[in-house]
């Protein structure tokens, strides 16, 4: 790819998916060429019309491409507790003007994907149904695409969910586990280990203007993260994923091959690795997703130039 950097955004509005395009809009060197949601924070309608109302504010001339409703496998769950009854913590505000598209979030991909070798990236912030849904259409998806970033997992840290899974992942397990196993060739992971270091204190979210949507609908958010956490404050998971995408030096990498725990009674939706330190020629082989194409997952970020970036960003008219 070379020139701007031209992205797909699949996300499920929410507040911090709301943050990561206000950074995105920033950035001079990138664009966005198109959004899907998905089930994740709130259902997937109230996703759609968080998106569109997104869009305007933000004075986007985009696609918006509603998408999967609920999980492969299992029931839909939601969490208007972390992001407010809206999805953007009570502020939504009127309904959107403009109307998203007729194809599927999922369709959207593929399309766009075979339309642009080569030449669009990915940032997948929700559930990951929709990805793993375009992989069924577009089975050469993993080729077409630059980069992928995924937003998902806590490798060696705590969940945030349950006490071993990330929410994105948990929200819908075998479609994180199809997209990790389809072979990207440039596949980028930012868990909870590099976001939940990333916490910015209730003085940054002080300093914002009054006036600024972003501060308004804040408040919930780290309401929540006070009651979660036990300090002021909250934590930007998606804008950072946005902001690794855009830099890639701002974090650095574990790789390996990994996968998601399907069955555990108490670890479903945890991201795996078999991080043995084993000899090459060693008789124990290893044993979790020897046969997949390695990603990189971000163990450690620079989260004081990252949080300076993300306040310019949503401070930006």
């Amino acid at each position: 790819m070379i020139g701007r950097m031209r992205i797909i955004v699949d996300a499920d509005p929410g507040i911090d998916d709301a943050l990561a395009l206000y950074y995105l809009r920033a950035q001079p060197e990138t664009e966005i060429v198109a959004i899907g949601t998905v089930h994740g924070n709130v259902p997937v309608q109230q996703a759609t019309a968080n998106a569109l109302r997104l869009i305007e504010r933000l004075n986007l001339d985009v696609p918006v491409a509603m998408g999967a409703a609920k999980p492969l496998a299992q029931p839909l769950r939601t969490a208007e507790d972390v992001h407010g009854p809206d999805g953007l913590g009570g502020h939504a505000g009127d309904e959107p003007k403009t109307a998203h598209t007729k194809e599927s979030a999922a369709e959207q991909l593929a399309d766009k994907a075979r339309e642009n070798p080569k030449e669009l990236c990915l940032l997948a912030i929700g559930p990951l149904t929709n990805v793993a849904l375009a992989l069924q259409i577009e089975p050469r998806l993993p080729q077409l695409l630059d980069k992928v970033v995924v937003m998902g997992g806590a490798l060696n840290v705590p969940g945030n969910i349950t006490s071993h899974a990330e929410a994105n992942f948990w929200h819908d397990p075998e479609a994180a586990d199809l997209v990790l196993a389809a072979g990207f060739e440039d596949l980028t992971i930012v868990g909870l280990d590099v976001t939940m270091e990333g916490h910015a204190p209730q003085e940054w979210l002080d300093a914002l203007p009054d006036d600024c949507f972003p501060r308004r609908i804040l408040g919930f958010y780290a309401d929540f993260y006070a009651s979660f956490l036990g300090k002021k404050g909250f934590v930007p998971h998606d804008p950072l994923a946005a902001a690794i995408l855009c830099e890639p030096a701002l974090a650095t990498y574990h790789e390996d091959r990994f996968a998601i725990e399907l069955t555990g009674r108490y670890t479903r939706g945890k991201i795996v690795a078999d991080q043995r330190f084993l000899a090459a020629d060693s008789p124990f082989g290893r044993d979790i997703a020897t046969e997949r194409t390695r990603a990189k997952y971000a163990v450690t970020a620079d989260n004081a130039g990252f949080l300076a970036r993300l306040r310019h960003a949503v401070t930006q008219p």
